[in-house]
């Protein structure tokens, strides 16, 4: 520092340390450069005011000229004039060095003429903006010294002159564009009194010697003449930067041949003036790591040390420079008020947002209605209009054309105003536009015209209703999809009970508003206005809240199914069902086809809520510890996070580079740990998404992670292929222990050496002093603090565990079986409590809720099921086997089924009536033609008759030596025949006790059919097919078929042909009277797996692995039709799997096919008709009325169907 500059500091020195207070002294240092935040820290602990003076009076002391030239511009800038006074007599003359030397960035000769021109400094807390800068010294360049004007435009608050500011911030740009400097002038509101004076205070500041004139000039008239020679002759080449213009009368007055920058929030200001122009958007709001890049440097921390709140504020304001600064200079003088600052923002309660050392407007909500007042007294009412649509909301152009009632032209030209004056903000699509507000422009407006809101929404419904019908908005209308997501939000806040009511209550609205959104955003209506519904039903705003959580998953789907086949399928006392019906009878008569569930009645739902986040399998879900939210994780790497209630999407992450294996909660909610394939354990912030930690200490994959229930000491639980279940210390990433579970099974029946042990999930008691482990078929409960063994459960050896979980309140756990199944357990008495059944494919994870209420499953069927406790645990869980008989007789149908719990049912399918006849090891059943009798085989190769009458049982002495795949009675009732693993057939004259035995298949019989005239025909896996004399067991026709297994036959109505089908893709059609096939059928790209004839013989039906349906005919073997629905997802069968059944209706016109559903066909155009959704899937047999209007058939959950066709 100069000597002269050194002793004017010291000589001055008392008074300034007595009267300065240093806050704002040192953030215009700081943001000159002259002085660093550690330095502000040492100042701020100081006890006293007077202190803090002499220490940062101290420090200047020890630095360069430019510190006391930038303490002297502050003491100016911050009302200490006086004082500033006493030290502009040492002010150092800047020296340039060549102008190269630099401090902060900034060389001395950019300080200097950034200064003479009356440039802001840098805010106290500056994050570059590279781009935008960039974009205004690129404009400016192509002025290329002539005159014109760039235009920096955008919302208050956007940093626009900060941006100006920084643009002209740099050397080389300086130096080279504008050498004879830069001048700046605040313009803001202005009548022509005021702007006459901010022109004579420029033409003064440009004519310091006086050497044009002594006088002021007297009008803006005299005052444009005077400045345009000015520039031309004192100051050429230079840049003139007008801030914050309103109104563009004012840019007349500088409308003279100069270079111009200006910053304003009407993009349309320049339009008055001549010469280039050019045009640079600021956008509203900064990037989230921006903003709390601002945030830290406020308040001197690091930006990974930030509260929670921190990003909340962020989001709230979406990045709004503006709003950040002002609550960045709040919380620096009070850091302890991060929830009040952000509970302000929620409220809307700007006005508590106050006051920044170097912004025009004294709150935010001033900043805001200023630009409002400026608009024209016809069009504020629109813009007033515009407070009723929700933030994020980009609202298309004809929505506003029905709200105003005019043509789209007119609305674009209103709307263009707002946009001008950065009020609004537009985006193309297409040919049209949409338009959205800030979310600070939304929350302005609300709370402005909160009196009023009512109304407003009430205006949008009226104008709404005179245009439209809700449920016939086609999907291609520029506005439907905005109706479609916000005109129950309307009604609600009209106050439109009524109308909401019978909007939501309908089930036409259902299907239009799914078939184009989903459902997800339906229950969460029903949930978010439950309190309206209710006061008009409570049970109808159940059934229709119910429909939507279990039908969630088939509704999300394309092709879209039939909302009104789905219900049909709600209970007769549902609303929903009572609409369905409504609409199924007025369709029916059009030759519509629907289909009712005749015994729904005796089905129990116990999933409360089915969703399909996915893309593919779905490897695991849990419950947040409060319960609100559930995460989930897959095969498509992927983390999702939604609402527990509706199945809102919340959070989509890319969570790993491989599957995702496990996702955990933390028990303060606010991380979320996933473990993938990749072998690495990951920690995540559960609101943003952020990633915190990784942990690659694992050597194989690692299938489950799993926090302590302890938020005092937060542990972490893995569980690996390499056999270990590890614990870390979450808080220091460090590992405590670890446990080889391989070592209980050391008594396996397998060699050590050759016994993988995996250890699929473990699950923390609620005191976090015992963890339960699964591993192959066995649970196993640890003692945390001692590793020893407390209990074990083992589940079978027919499957293995893919997951458990502990109930937080009592002593159950559940488990996840590979076959589908999951099952409660006793975890003190180690018995089985209950099971339940609902996913069509392997179940990977179980999780209870925190108060233990109700459980999550994931599946690979892509779907998560969300099931109530108490009704899985009073469920009977008595479920039948696939293989049924069943009998037509008049109005009657009686179902013939065994159990789960081995009991052999006898079901009247219209009363729903079951008689329990016998207790048996059954694996097939059958009627004799007139329902005297009934027979079964078993798993032991047993063939028993039951006499229904009496219960005498009658049973075959020689038996099979294998399972009883297939039973049947011969047409008078005397023989049974039954087919067997063993390859061989067995006809047992039961009255006489004669047998004959059919022995010349050579792997086992697939199935058989009996023919005319003591005929029978098999097939088998050795890809045969023969005809059998069943009287005396002899071989009468021996057909190889196809290379190999023939997994169908059917025989012609007329009897003169059969076909087969196969593993090799190919099906056939054969004359009984030739060895050779009559055609060969190809094209199927699946194994075929069932094959039909029509009654009249002319057609063929054949299904495949891939869900596809061929037509075939018969005479000629052409290919008829393909039946096959569209096949959205890659992948995925088309007929939700294999097609396992097909039959033709009596007149041959219509096909019905069975396999992950039941279809029915239109055989003519090869078309759809209708789709019957089954909870389960995988059926295998269609069972059908003589008139084939009854249909019945048994799920994969074994759940019984009994359909009828509505007439």
């Amino acid at each position: 520092m100069d000597a002269k500059a050194r002793n004017c500091l010291l000589q001055h020195r008392e008074a300034l340390e007595k009267d300065i207070k240093t806050s704002y002294i040192m953030d215009h240092m700081i943001s000159a450069g002259v002085l660093t935040v550690s330095e502000e820290e040492k100042v701020k602990n100081e006890p006293t005011q007077q202190q803090r003076a002499a220490m940062l009076i101290k420090m200047i002391l020890k630095k360069d000229n430019y510190s006391y030239i930038s303490f002297y511009n502050a003491l100016s800038h911050e009302g200490y004039k006086d004082l500033a006074a006493l030290l502009s007599d040492g002010i150092p003359v800047a020296s340039f060095s060549n102008g190269k030397d630099s401090f902060g960035g900034i060389t001395s000769y950019v300080r200097t003429v950034l200064c003479e021109g009356g440039v802001p400094q840098r805010p106290v807390v500056f994050v570059t903006r590279k781009k935008l800068v960039s974009a205004i010294q690129q404009k400016l360049s192509k002025l290329n010294g002539e005159p014109g004007w760039v235009t920096v435009y955008g919302m208050a608050g956007c940093g626009k002159s900060v941006l100006a500011a920084e643009a002209v911030r740099d050397h080389d740009f300086l130096e080279g564009c504008f050498p004879g400097g830069v001048h700046w002038v605040s313009i803001g509101k202005q009548d022509k009194a005021g702007l006459l004076m901010k022109l004579q205070n420029l033409c003064t500041r440009l004519d310091e010697d006086e050497s044009f004139s002594q006088r002021l000039p007297l009008n803006i008239e005299e005052a444009k003449d005077r400045l345009r020679l000015l520039m031309l002759r004192k100051h050429p080449r230079s840049l003139l930067i007008l801030d914050d213009v309103w109104d563009p009368w004012v840019l007349k007055a500088f409308d003279n041949q100069c270079q111009i920058l200006l910053t304003t929030r009407d993009k349309s200001v320049t339009d008055s003036v001549m010469g280039p122009k050019y045009v640079v958007p600021v956008e509203s709001g900064l990037g989230k790591e921006k903003g709390l890049e601002i945030l830290s440097l406020f308040v001197n921390m690091k930006k990974a040390d930030l509260p929670e709140q921190a990003h909340s504020i962020i989001k709230e304001c979406k990045g709004s420079p503006l709003v950040v600064s002002l609550i960045g200079a709040l919380l620096r003088d009070f850091p302890n008020r991060w929830d009040y600052y952000l509970r302000q923002l929620q409220n809307k309660q700007f006005k508590r947002i106050r006051k920044s050392s170097s912004y025009d407007y004294e709150a935010l909500d001033e900043a805001m209605s200023i630009s409002v007042e400026m608009l024209r007294e016809d069009i504020k009412d629109y813009y007033t209009d515009l407070s009723i649509f929700q933030k994020d909301v980009k609202v298309p152009t004809k929505v506003l054309c029905v709200l105003w009632d005019m043509e789209t032209e007119e609305v674009e030209d209103i709307l263009q105003e707002f946009v001008n004056k950065s009020l609004l903000f537009c985006d193309r699509n297409g040919k049209s536009f949409r338009y959205h507000l800030h979310d600070l422009q939304v929350d302005f407006l609300t709370e402005k015209n909160r009196t009023q809101l009512q109304d407003l929404h009430k205006k949008i419904i009226t104008q709404f209703q005179r245009h439209h019908q809700p449920h016939t908005l086609s999907s291609d209308q520029e506005d439907s999809m905005y109706w479609y997501s916000f005109l129950a939000y309307h009604m609600a806040n009209a106050n439109m009970h009524k109308e909401l009511c019978a909007l939501m209550f309908s089930l036409d609205w259902i299907k239009a508003k799914t078939e184009l959104v989903g459902p997800a955003h339906l229950i969460h209506e029903f949930v978010e206005y439950r309190h309206i519904l209710d006061e008009k039903d409570c049970a109808v705003c159940e059934n229709f809240q119910e429909f939507l959580s279990l039908n969630g998953h088939l509704l999300g789907r394309q092709p879209f199914p039939n909302i009104v086949q789905l219900g049909l399928c709600e209970p007769e006392t549902s609303e929903v069902y009572r609409q369905a019906k409504l609409r199924a009878n007025q369709e029916v008569d059009n030759g519509m086809l629907y289909l009712e569930w005749i015994n729904q009645k005796n089905i129990k739902h116990l999933s409360r809520l089915v969703v399909r986040p996915h893309t593919d399998a779905v490897y695991h879900a849990c419950f947040s510890a409060n319960g609100q939210r559930i995460a989930s994780c897959g095969a498509d790497k992927t983390l999702q996070v939604f609402k527990a209630e509706t199945g809102e999407k919340l959070l989509e992450i890319k969570a790993h580079e491989d599957e995702v294996l496990c996702c955990a909660f933390s028990t303060d909610d606010k991380f979320i740990a996933t473990c993938s394939v990749d072998k690495k354990v990951k920690i995540w912030n559960s609101m943003t998404g952020k990633l915190v930690y990784t942990y690659e200490e694992h050597s194989e994959q690692v299938s489950c992670c799993h926090f302590t229930n302890n938020s005092h000491h937060l542990l972490l639980a893995t569980g690996s292929s390499d056999c270990l279940l590890k614990f870390w210390d979450v808080k220091s990433a460090n590992e405590r222990k670890s446990i080889n579970v391989k070592q209980f099974f050391l008594n396996s029946e397998e060699p050590q050496e050759d016994l993988e042990v995996i250890v699929k999930c473990c699950s923390w008691s609620s005191d976090g002093s015992r963890i339960m482990v699964a591993a192959k078929n066995k649970v196993f409960l640890f003692d945390v603090h001692t590793s020893s063994l407390l209990a074990e459960i083992y589940t079978g050896h027919h499957s293995t565990i893919q997951y458990c979980d502990f109930s937080p309140h009592n002593h159950l756990a559940v488990v996840a079986l590979s076959h589908y199944c999951v099952e409660l357990w006793n975890m003190d008495s180690c018995l089985k409590v209950a099971d339940c059944r609902g996913h069509l494919s392997w179940v990977h994870c179980v999780m209870f809720s925190p108060d233990g209420s109700s459980f999550l499953t994931s599946s690979d069927d892509q779907t998560i099921r969300l099931w109530e406790t108490k009704k899985v645990c009073e469920n009977s869980a008595t479920v039948l086997k696939q293989e049924i008989d069943v009998a037509f007789q008049e109005n009657e149908v009686m179902v013939l089924a065994v159990d789960n719990t081995r009991r052999l049912q006898l079901i009247n399918g219209k009363t729903g009536q079951i008689d329990y006849l016998t207790e048996v090891q059954a694996s097939c059943c059958c009627f004799s033609p007139r329902l005297q009798f009934v027979a079964f085989g078993g798993n032991d190769g047993a063939v028993q008759i039951l006499e229904l009458l009496n219960n005498r049982i009658f049973q075959s002495r020689p038996g099979h030596k294998n399972t009883v795949r297939h039973i049947q009675f011969t047409a008078d009732g005397k023989s049974l025949i039954s087919s067997s693993d063993d390859s061989t057939i067995q006809v047992w004259n039961w009255q006489s006790e004669e047998y004959v035995f059919l022995q010349a298949h050579q792997e086992t019989v697939k199935d058989f059919r009996l023919l005319k005239n003591s005929r029978l025909l098999s097939w088998s896996f050795d890809g045969t097919v023969k005809v059998w004399n069943i009287i005396t067991g002899r071989i009468e026709k021996d057909f190889v078929c196809h290379q190999h297994t023939v997994l169908s036959c059917d025989i012609s109505s007329d009897g003169t042909k059969f076909s087969s089908t196969s593993t090799d893709k190919t099906a056939k059609i054969w004359s009984f009277e030739h060895f050779s096939p009559l055609h060969e059928l190809r094209g199927h790209k699946g194994c075929v797996r069932c094959s039909a004839f029509s009654v009249d013989s002319t057609l063929l039906a054949t299904g495949d692995d891939n869900g596809e349906i061929r037509i075939w005919n018969v005479a000629n073997g052409e290919h008829l039709h393909l039946c096959a629905p569209i096949s959205i997802e890659e992948g995925a069968a088309t007929h939700g799997g294999w097609v396992t059944d097909l039959c033709f209706s009596p007149d041959s016109k219509m096909l019905v096919s069975a396999g992950g559903y039941l279809k029915w066909w239109n055989v003519v155009t090869g078309e759809s008709s209708q789709t019957f959704y089954t909870n389960g899937t995988n059926l295998k047999k269609i069972h059908m009325s003589p008139d084939f209007k009854t249909y019945v058939t048994v799920d994969n959950l074994g759940i019984l169907y009994i359909l009828q066709i509505l007439e």
